[in-house]
C-alpha cells in the first residue's frame, strides 16, 4: 500500500447477518396485482427469495450465503467455490453487502447470492489511505479512522452502505468539487468469473478497473479496495435562502471559494409553488480544530426533521412547515459547528417510514449547472401531474468522472436526489414508471443522466442514450465472462440485448 507511515491496524470483524433491505425490510409478491387492482400487497417472509429497499424487487434465488471471513484464502475459497458450484450448474452469481439498491441491480435471479457482512480495516495514517475488505460499512469506516482524525474523501450521505457496493456503483457524495467516490479510490482487487484474483488501478489493468467502477459487479468480486481518507473537521454552516433559478449560479459561485468544503441545496415541494424557492448550505471549517468531539451523528434536529418529513404524506400544509423548518428554525438552533464525520455519520433509518403499504422509491438526475433552468422546467411539467408523494429533492455538485464506462457525469454536473413515497400497488408502480420515462426523456433532452441503482423503469433506448459507452462495457464483459457467470437484474432488462 502506498505511504511511507507506519501501519495502524484496526480490524473489526462484524457479524449482524443479512440485511435485506434498506429504507425498509418488506417481502412482496413476486408479481403486481392487476394494474386496476388498489389494494397495498401485505408483506410476507418468503424462503429462497431476495428483495432489496423497495420492497419491490422480490426475486427467487437458488441460494444465499453470507460471507464473514476477513479477506484472505479462506474468503477468496469460499467465493471460487461459489463461483465454481453456479457455472457447473448455469446458474449466475451475484453479491451485495446492504442491498439499499431499488431494481434488483444485486440479486441473480435464480443464481447464487452472496452477502458481504464483515469489516476489515488496515490504515495507513502516515499516506492518509485505508485498505479496506468490500464488506465494510461506512459506519465501520468512521468508527476506525474518527478516533485518529481522519474519515472518508467520498461517501454517501448516510453511512450504512458497503464500501465496495459503493465503488460498484460509484456513488457520489457532498463533499463539492471531489468527483464520485470511484475518484478517491487508489487500487482494488478483484475475483474474475474464472476464479483468477487480480490487482487492478488506473495503472494495472486500467480498462478493467474503470470498468468495475459503476459496473454493478458484472466484471468480477470486488474483495478490498485502497481509498483515500481526508482529515476531519470542525465545520460551520452558512444557510442562503433564494429564488431556484438562481440556485445553480450561488453554488458554481460557492464551491469555487476553496474554504467551501462540503455544501448541498434543496428545492421547496409543496404543490402551490412548487421548486419555486432554494436553500444552499455551505461548510467552512472553524477557525479552531483543536479537540474534536467524537463522531455521533447529525444529533436531535435530524430526529425531529425525520418527523416533521413523514408528516408531509398527504399533507400540502405539513410541506410548508417542513421549509420553514429547514430555512428558517434548524438554522437558528441547530446550526452551530459540527465535525464532518458526524455530518455523515447518519443511518437510513432516521428516515424509516415503518409503514408497509408505502414504500420510499429514490429518483436521481444530473444536470450541466448552466441546464440548471431546464431541468427546473421539467420538473415543474412532469412531477405535478402524477400521484407520487413528493417528500424531497436534495442538490449536490459531482466533479467529472474520466474513468467509468457507465459514467453518470462525463462532466461537472449538478446531482437532484429526489425522494418519493409510493403506495406499494400496481397502479402505483404504473404511475411511477410513466412518470419516471417522462424525466428521463427531458433529462437526457437537456444533456443530462438519470442514476442507475433505483427502478429499472427506464425504457431500453432511454438506458442507451444515457449511457452511450454501454455497447462496449457489454462487448468487453461478454470477453471477460463469456458464460456469463456474473448477472443481476441491470444486464438482464439492458444490457443483455445490446
Amino acid at each position: 500500500m502506498a505511504g511511507s507511515g507506519t501501519f495502524t491496524r484496526r480490524t473489526a470483524l462484524f457479524g449482524a447477518g443479512l440485511v435485506a433491505g434498506g429504507l425498509a425490510t418488506r417481502a412482496l409478491s413476486p408479481s403486481l396485482p392487476s394494474l386496476t387492482g388498489l389494494q397495498p400487497m401485505a408483506p410476507r417472509p418468503v424462503p429462497g427469495r431476495l428483495n432489496d429497499a423497495s420492497g419491490l424487487s422480490e426475486t427467487p434465488v437458488h441460494s444465499h450465503i453470507t460471507l464473514t471471513q476477513d479477506h484472505g484464502t479462506a474468503l477468496t475459497d469460499a467465493i471460487r467455490a461459489e463461483l465454481r458450484e453456479a457455472r457447473m450448474a448455469g446458474r449466475c452469481v451475484n453479491v451485495g453487502a446492504a442491498r439499499h439498491s431499488m431494481g434488483g441491480q444485486a440479486i441473480p435471479r435464480d443464481g447464487h447470492a452472496m452477502t458481504f457482512d464483515n469489516a476489515g480495516i488496515d490504515l495507513d495514517t502516515a499516506a492518509r489511505t485505508m485498505r479496506v475488505h468490500a464488506g465494510t460499512r461506512w459506519r465501520d469506516v468512521i468508527a476506525v479512522t474518527d478516533p485518529l482524525g481522519l474519515g472518508p474523501a467520498v461517501m454517501q450521505s448516510n453511512n450504512d452502505f458497503g464500501v465496495g457496493a459503493t465503488f460498484c456503483v460509484n456513488a457520489h457524495g457532498w463533499p463539492v468539487r471531489r468527483g464520485p467516490m470511484g475518484s478517491t479510490v487508489r487500487e482494488i482487487e478483484l475475483i474474475l468469473p474464472d476464479g483468477d484474483r487480480v490487482t487492478c488501478s488506473r495503472d494495472r489493468e486500467a480498462e478493467l478497473f474503470a470498468m468495475t467502477m459503476g459496473g454493478y459487479g458484472l466484471t468480477g468480486i470486488v474483495t478490498r479496495l485502497d481509498v483515500d481518507l481526508v482529515p476531519n473537521q470542525r465545520l460551520e454552516p452558512t444557510f442562503a435562502q433564494m429564488p431556484a433559478d438562481d440556485f445553480a449560479t450561488a453554488f458554481t459561485t460557492a464551491i469555487a471559494d476553496d474554504a467551501v468544503t462540503m455544501a448541498y441545496g434543496r428545492l421547496n415541494v409543496d404543490r402551490e409553488a412548487f421548486m419555486s424557492q432554494a436553500l444552499l448550505v455551505t461548510y467552512r471549517a472553524t477557525a479552531d480544530q483543536s479537540d474534536l468531539p467524537p463522531a455521533t451523528g447529525s444529533g436531535s434536529a435530524a430526529r425531529i426533521a425525520s418527523r416533521i418529513y413523514r408528516a408531509q404524506l398527504g399533507r400540502e400544509r405539513m410541506k410548508d412547515v417542513r421549509w420553514w423548518f429547514e430555512t428558517d428554525l434548524a438554522p437558528r438552533v441547530a446550526g452551530g459547528p459540527a465535525t464532518r464525520n458526524s455530518l455523515i455519520n447518519e443511518p437510513v433509518a432516521t428516515l424509516d417510514d415503518r409503514d408497509p403499504a408505502r414504500t420510499d422509491i429514490l429518483h436521481e438526475y444530473f444536470v450541466s449547472p448552466d441546464r440548471f433552468g431546464e431541468f427546473l422546467a421539467l420538473c415543474r411539467a412532469v412531477i405535478p401531474g402524477s400521484y407520487q408523494e413528493f417528500l424531497n429533492v436534495t442538490l449536490r455538485f459531482v466533479d467529472t468522472d474520466p474513468d467509468s464506462w457507465l459514467a453518470y457525469a462525463p462532466v461537472p454536473r449538478i446531482a437532484a436526489v429526489m425522494s418519493f413515497s409510493q403506495e406499494m400497488t400496481a397502479r402505483a408502480e404504473a404511475d411511477m414508471a410513466r412518470m419516471t420515462q417522462a424525466m428521463i426523456d427531458g433529462i437526457v433532452a437537456i444533456g443530462g443522466t438519470y442514476y442507475l441503482p433505483y427502478r429499472l423503469h427506464a425504457r431500453p433506448e432511454q438506458f442507451a442514450q444515457a449511457y452511450p459507452r454501454a455497447t462496449a462495457f457489454v462487448r468487453e464483459k461478454r470477453r471477460l465472462d463469456p458464460g456469463l457467470l456474473l448477472r443481476n437484474a441491470l444486464w438482464d432488462t439492458y444490457l443483455e440485448a445490446l
